[in-house]
């Protein structure tokens, strides 16, 4: 299976996965507003010995047959005076 990666014009550090060729009318209207113009990043061959950074291959999988897509937001900030507070 072929995962193609496109990045958003509109916000910093996400990411949007799909079956390539990728068919974006499966996006919700909302969220091809907010996404943006996709970008392409790269495509990528989805095997098991490939590894991702914050999901696995199967995961990654499950999203692409259902919903259709998976997207990829940037980690929270860290709250540094929770973290500060906790010592």
């Amino acid at each position: 299976m072929l995962c193609a990666v496109y990045r958003s014009p509109k916000r910093a550090d996400t990411y949007l996965y799909m079956a390539h060729p990728a068919d974006f009318s499966l996006l919700p209207e909302t969220l091809a507003k907010s996404f943006g113009q996709p970008q392409k990043v790269m495509v990528i061959a989805l095997n098991d010995e490939r590894k991702l950074a914050r999901l696995s291959i199967a995961d990654l999988k499950q999203h692409l047959e259902d919903p259709g897509f998976y997207l990829q937001l940037p980690p929270p900030p860290e709250n540094l005076l929770k973290k500060e507070l906790a010592k």
